[in-house]
């Protein structure tokens, strides 16, 4: 048994959902995520703060939605009229249905998955997301207050993305104590702080444990699992999946992907996903690797012909040390001009 897991913001939809409920719903959204998505990045992989999993980003700002009064409603309709596929995305899935177990795995909020999940008739059995329930959630007038008082005061901070290649500066040092105080200690000791108990993103080390789940409840190898990722949230599971012998996929990877994955698919179009997928099933990771050695000449004749009707046929590449530097050039390239600028540069 071959088994496909799949995260979903990237691989099947253009959207950043939780950035754009913040965009949409709070002011100067687009910027309070920036800064607390960069903040995370910090957290768990620059600090490798103990105890802390990339994603927590998803947690971090739940008390912000409560403060400024959004709802499950809200939520799950911003979700079904917002999402956005890949091009392709849905024929690959409709198609893959019948050929290969697929199980979605991803960081997204539950509404934003339990739409997806209507529109592409799969299972919800079948999917990993980060469970939020606004409406059980409750924050006195005061603090309330207070929350909109601390969301002013991020709106005020500066934070640089981490670059791996140079020291943390002072001001940032400032700029992460001061979040530190806020989300490590003036917000859980507020009644509302227990927000933070009752979310759990699924991220990091949780993404890699449902890897293992999944494995063992459906009683195979992780050698027969394909997994496809493309942020900092898939960074462990596309390890342990390239540790074990299975495929391991960054598709239009930022950095966090591209260092940890074995692959990597650059395309704005799901089609070569679709046709490495294919491969997999078939031949398993000789067929994967098979393609990726001489993509596209070693596909099929009318895989190839399916995939030159395209005006950019992707490309299909082993990740080595020789290379990385120019895949992760056009990966985040590609990345940021299919899904945006602003969600592109987010890790």
């Amino acid at each position: 048994m071959r088994i496909l897991c799949i995260d979903c913001e990237g691989p099947i939809t253009l959207n950043d959902n939780a950035f754009e409920i913040c965009q949409s719903f709070l002011p100067c959204g687009d910027k309070f995520f920036t800064i607390i998505s960069r903040y995370d990045d910090y957290l768990a992989d620059v600090i490798k703060k103990e105890g802390y999993t990339a994603g927590g980003t998803l947690k971090l700002i739940v008390p912000f939605f409560k403060a400024y009064r959004l709802t499950n409603e809200k939520i799950k309709q911003f979700s079904k009229r917002s999402l956005k596929f890949v091009p392709g995305a849905k024929d690959m899935l409709k198609n893959l249905k019948s050929e290969i177990q697929i199980f979605i795995i991803s960081t997204s909020y539950s509404p934003y998955i339990d739409a997806l999940c209507e529109i592409i008739d799969l299972p919800r059995e079948n999917t990993f997301s980060t469970p939020l329930d606004l409406d059980s959630y409750f924050i006195s007038e005061h603090e309330r207050k207070q929350l909109i008082k601390i969301y002013q005061r991020i709106l005020k901070f500066s934070l640089s993305p981490p670059d791996k290649n140079e020291q943390i500066s002072l001001e940032t040092k400032k700029t992460l104590e001061k979040l530190d105080e806020i989300f490590f200690h003036q917000i859980p000791s507020m009644k509302c702080g227990n927000i933070f108990k009752k979310v759990n993103p699924v991220g990091g080390k949780e993404k890699a444990r449902i890897v293992k789940k999944i494995a063992k409840e459906k009683k195979c190898r992780i050698e027969d699992i394909i997994y496809i990722g493309d942020s900092i949230t898939d960074a462990v599971a596309l390890r342990l999946v390239k540790e074990k012998g299975g495929v391991a996929i960054s598709f239009n990877g930022n950095f966090y992907a591209l260092r940890e994955a074995e692959f990597a698919c650059i395309s704005n179009n799901a089609l070569p996903l679709f046709l490495i997928i294919k491969n997999f099933k078939e031949e398993g990771k000789k067929g994967v690797e098979k393609i990726a050695f001489n993509w596209p000449e070693k596909l099929k004749k009318e895989d190839k012909e399916k995939l030159f009707s395209l005006n950019y046929p992707g490309s299909f590449i082993l990740i080595e040390k020789k290379n990385i530097a120019d895949i992760i050039r056009l990966s985040e390239e590609i990345r940021k001009k299919i899904r945006g600028e602003e969600i592109g540069k987010l890790g």
